[in-house]
Formats: structure tokens, sequence, C-alpha cells
């Protein structure tokens, strides 16, 4: 399949992204660190090789033993999750530029989502631990 690029950028403009990507496909995390870390569900999409202009303005906090979280440490902009073991990042729908092309399709930790919230359309749902299976993670 061939890949695309996405760019984006954070809210202040330090820094600047691109995101190779195989679909335009948007996905949902209900987990609870996305829900503290955002303030509802994380919109991402999945790619990888994620480049960015000013390394000095990305901040990254280790968010668990496999994972990390990425901001701009100019305006706060949520940049990025990523896997430490694995060329995979998940960047939040709303920092790329071209939301006339994204499809949702997929919500994880669909077991932790609290009840004040839906989502309307059908998606794949897989809760934590099929997520975590899905990576080899226990």
């Amino acid at each position: 399949m061939a890949h695309m690029e996405k760019r984006g950028s954070c809210l202040c403009g330090a820094v600047t992204l691109t995101l190779e990507i195989e679909q335009p496909v948007v996905s949902a995390c209900h987990c609870a660190t996305c829900r503290k870390w955002g303030g509802g569900p994380l919109l991402v999409v999945e790619g990888k090789a994620a480049r960015f202009n000013s390394e000095r303005n990305v901040r990254v906090y280790a968010s668990s033993e496999w994972a990390e979280r990425g901001f701009c440490s100019e305006c706060g902009t949520h940049l990025f999750y990523r896997l430490k073991s694995a060329d995979m990042y998940a960047v939040p729908v709303g920092v790329l530029e071209g939301e006339d092309s994204w499809r949702f399709e997929s919500q994880v930790f669909i077991d932790a989502k609290p009840d004040y919230y839906c989502f309307a359309n059908q998606t794949r749902e897989l809760t934590g631990e099929q997520l975590f299976a899905e990576f080899g993670q226990t």
C-alpha cells in the first residue's frame, strides 16, 4: 500500500511535523490516561516516520513503561503518543492538515469509555485487553 505524508503543526507554530500514514483513518482512545491528558477521548491518526522541524520545542513524557507522549514546550499542544518499542506514532487528528479526508473507523479501550459520551457511527471496538493482545503487551 502506498504511503502518504500528512503535515501539521502545534497551536503556536513552534513545531511542525510530517507523518507517514497508509490511510486517512482516525481512531479514538478512551483509556483513563488519554482522557486525563486531553480531557476526553484522544482522536488520533496512526503513522510512522514522524519528522519534526524543531526537536528543541518537543518535550516528551514517559506516560507508561511502553509508551510516551510528546507536546510543544511553548504552547502545550499534544503532538503524539508513541510506542517505545516501535516506529508507531499516534498524532492527534486536529494537529494535522486535511480534515476533510479523515474517516473515523476505530475505538480502543472501549471498556473504559465513560457513559457520558458516545459516538454515533459504527466503528471497530476493542477493549484495553484486546488492544494489548494485538501489540503483544500484557
